[in-house]
Formats: structure tokens, C-alpha cells, sequence
């Protein structure tokens, strides 16, 4: 990402309504897991130090950003390791679970060789929790600003999870009352980017009021086990084949 959105993720994701969401959602993806547990793209460690709530978890990040790494440590308490998800540091079998939030979106990425490697690392019977952002014509100027050059759908994301040999694919969307209010923000009022190629970032703080609204929206999402066929994220699980140990 561009060095300036670390500081901004770094002090928004414990606080801002779209962190909080996202984190609940794979925590409730995780429930029932003991073990290792590998965040793949960790970024500033918001998502571990939400898990670090559950002692029968032993966390690691594997975060590729110099200037992410050392925040990720800091703000987690996990085990972070320098590395990239195309090629990841880690024995085969290692862990229970990985997660990996809004990265297989990246440029840097292959997501084909990325699954390949999360499957690689996980047990047999591991489970993996993937969020990406949905659809293509969704792409804007917080995307340039983070370096995402793919989104996807929900459909095409759990074929390419069976073609990497995971089983018991599941995904569906999310930020489903959001989505209008994200499509008119990124394609009728989005402003052009300003001079010398500066692009906006989607993570700010948000007044008071309309953070609690978007939050408690997403909550009622989450709260009513809404299965929608739209929304501006899909969350992913699947697990390697074989039994658990």
C-alpha cells in the first residue's frame, strides 16, 4: 500500500465501524478453532489483537510491509514474520487456521499461487477464512490508494477455491445495506484524483453518529445470519482435505 495508509489503518482499525465489522465476522469464522492460527497479511494487526481475546489460539501474522510489520508486533502480541503470502515462510501442516483479509485483491498477489501456499500450510482438515472486496466495476480510488487491482464475486471466488483443492467452500456477502450508499460514493460522487497522482483512502474517521449507524448496520447483517445475493464484500471459508489431527 502506499506508506501513508499504514499510519491511517493502523489508527482507525480498532474504532472504525468497517474494521470492527470485518474482525467480528472472521472471529465468528474462527469459533470451535484451537490451535495455530496464521494471519496472512496481518498489515497493522488489528485482527490479531481482536483474536488475542481467545487464549486457545496461538497467533502469528506474516506481513510483507516494513512499515506494517513492527505495529502489527506492537499492537498484537503475536508472532510476525517478514514474508509473502506468494511464497510463505512456514512448514507444511503448521496451522489450524489462516485468515486472510482484502489480500489476494493485491497487485503483488497471485492468487493462485497464494492458495496453493494456505493450503499448503494448513492441516489436514484446517479451515481458511478469505474476505475480498466484490465486484470489478467496484474499483476506485481507495483500491489505487492500497494497491488492489482485482475484486471478485462470490460465485467466482468459491470456484477458485475448489480449483486450489479446498473442500466445503462456502461464501457469501456482506455490507449488503451499505452496498447503494458504496456505489454512489464510488461512482456518482467520486472526485478525480488530485494533482501529482494523490489518490483518496476510504479509511477516516467518520463522525460519531454516522460511524455507530453504519456499524449497527452491519451488525443487524451479521446479528440475523442475512444471506444476501449482493454486497460490497464476500467472506470465504473452506477447509484442506483430511482429517483433522
Amino acid at each position: 500500500m502506499e506508506p501513508g495508509e499504514y499510519a491511517l489503518m493502523d489508527d482507525a482499525e480498532g474504532r472504525m465501524w468497517w474494521y470492527r465489522a470485518l474482525h467480528a465476522r472472521i472471529a465468528d469464522a474462527v469459533d470451535g478453532v484451537r490451535g495455530r492460527v496464521l494471519d496472512a497479511g496481518c498489515g497493522t494487526g488489528g485482527l490479531l489483537a481482536r483474536l488475542r481475546e481467545r487464549p486457545d489460539l496461538a497467533l502469528y501474522g506474516l506481513e510483507y510491509a516494513a512499515a506494517a510489520a513492527p505495529r502489527a508486533a506492537a499492537k498484537s502480541g503475536a508472532r510476525i514474520v517478514r514474508g509473502s503470502i506468494n511464497a510463505l515462510p512456514f512448514a507444511d501442516a503448521s496451522f489450524a487456521a489462516v485468515v486472510s483479509a482484502d489480500v489476494l485483491c493485491h497487485r503483488a498477489v497471485a492468487p493462485a499461487v497464494a492458495l496453493v501456499e494456505l493450503r499448503r500450510v494448513l492441516a489436514p482438515g484446517g479451515l481458511l477464512v478469505l474476505n475480498m472486496p466484490a465486484y470489478q466495476w467496484l474499483l476506485s480510488a481507495h483500491d489505487r490508494q492500497v494497491h488492489n487491482i482485482r475484486r471478485t464475486t462470490a460465485g467466482a471466488l468459491a470456484r477458485d477455491l475448489a480449483a486450489s483443492g479446498f473442500t466445503q467452500v462456502r461464501t457469501r456477502y456482506w455490507n449488503t445495506l451499505l452496498l447503494p450508499l458504496m456505489v454512489l460514493q464510488r461512482k456518482v460522487l467520486a472526485r478525480a484524483p488530485a494533482e501529482g497522482g494523490e489518490t483518496m483512502s476510504d479509511v477516516a474517521a467518520f463522525p460519531p453518529l454516522i460511524d455507530a449507524t453504519f456499524h449497527a448496520l452491519t451488525e443487524l447483517e451479521r446479528r440475523l445470519g442475512l444471506s444476501a445475493p449482493a454486497g460490497g464484500s464476500i467472506l470465504a471459508t473452506a477447509r484442506k482435505p483430511g482429517a483433522a489431527a
